[in-house]
Formats: C-alpha cells, structure tokens, sequence
C-alpha cells in the first residue's frame, strides 16, 4: 500500500489513459460501423478496428501534439522567463545554470545519479535526457501518423477512384497539416493558459500554483 500511495499521481493517470484510450476503441468502432453501414461496407470488431489506420492515425495524432508540447515547454523554460509564473524560473536565471546548482561533477551528491557525477557525453546525454526523449517520442509519433494517415488518405481516394499519393505528397497535403495544427493550437493555447493565470489564481495544495498569499509578481515559486 506504501507503494501504491507514493505512486498514486502516475497509476491513476495510467488507469485514466487506459480507459481513455478502450473508451475511444470502443466508440470508435461504432462510428467507423455506422460509416460502412451507410457507404454499403461491412461492420469491423473492436479488434479489427484498433489495428486498423484509422485508429492509428486518430491515437498518434494525438499523441504527436502532446509531446511536442511538453517538449517546447521543458526546452523553452530554459531559455525563457514569465513573471510571476511558477512555471518559470526567476528573470536572471535564464540558461542552463552552473555545475554547482545543479549538482554535477564534483558537486554531485552521495545519492545523485551515477551519469550526474561523470563527464563529457554521459553527462551531456543525462542532462539533456527529458527533452531527448521527448523529442523522440515526439518524432516518432509524427512518424507513425504520417504512414497511417497516409494509408487512410490513399483508402479514401481509392474509394473514389483516385490515384494514391506518396508519402511526399501526403506530408505537402493540407489533410495532414489540417490533422496537425488543429491539435498544435489547442495544445500551445493550453500551455499559455497554465503559464498565464498560474500569475493570477490560484490552486490551495497543488505543486502547479502558487500559495495562496503569494503576490502575484512572485516567480518560480510552488506550493
């Protein structure tokens, strides 16, 4: 139970996602039922449906969007302050801040991380290792929605009596910036709301607020 409780931000976040993610199989499967119905198509299984391109391409799609979201905001904070926002550093501290306050090489401590107490590759890569993998996440994602919605953009054309198109032309496509920005924008409005009213309200108890008492101009600080 000690466990279970000192993990209980991640599992329920797992347990959510996986319901999420079956309620939208199982949703998404009488949709895609309803459509062949009307179009003289025959019905799928939930299982026929999650291995088919149209749930791939719905799942990385959005999964594309979210991690490049927290990696512009892991990559950006570095660089980049907000006032009175505790999802920024102090105005000053922009950068990648020394050895010292980061606690590597020979400020490292006992039960630091083997790589934060090495030099040269080791310790750039498990630096810089949250926005790496993120990125590749993020990369890899785009990837698999670029194949899959190209398979179902080329299904739907052949449906047509359309001539396919080649993974070139379907990334110059508007049908795949058209499925891009629309979750790129809601994700970037997203995170400009949390950084922007995180100055002004707060949340009593949650680490992503500020105290309640804490002046607005108050920066980088965390209940």
């Amino acid at each position: 139970m000690r466990r279970i409780k000192d993990n209980a931000l991640s599992l329920t976040f797992l347990v959510l996602f996986v319901l999420a993610l079956g309620g939208q199989a199982v949703a998404g499967t009488f949709q895609f039922n309803d459509e062949q119905l009307v179009s003289g198509g025959e019905p799928v299984s939930v299982l026929e449906y999650v291995t088919s391109s149209n749930f791939a391409v719905d799942v990385a799609e959005n999964w594309q969007s979210e991690y490049l979201q927290f990696l512009l905001f892991i990559v950006l904070t570095v660089w980049l302050v907000q006032r009175g926002s505790p999802e920024s550093k102090e105005p000053g501290e922009e950068g990648a801040e020394s050895d010292r306050r980061q606690l590597i090489g020979p400020y490292a401590q006992a039960d630091s991380p083997a790589w934060a107490k090495v030099k040269g590759v080791r310790l750039w890569l498990y630096s810089n290792s949250l926005g790496l993998v993120m990125g590749a996440v993020f990369l890899g994602s785009w990837l698999a929605q670029s194949v899959a919605g190209l398979a179902q953009f080329n299904a739907d054309r052949l449906a047509d009596l359309q001539d396919p198109v080649s993974w070139g032309g379907y990334l110059g496509s508007p049908e795949f910036w058209n499925r891009s920005l629309q979750n790129w924008q809601s994700e970037l409005l997203a995170v400009l709301s949390m950084v922007v009213l995180s100055i002004y309200l707060r949340q009593r108890g949650s680490p992503e607020s500020k105290p309640v008492g804490s002046p607005h101009s108050a920066t980088g600080v965390e209940g």
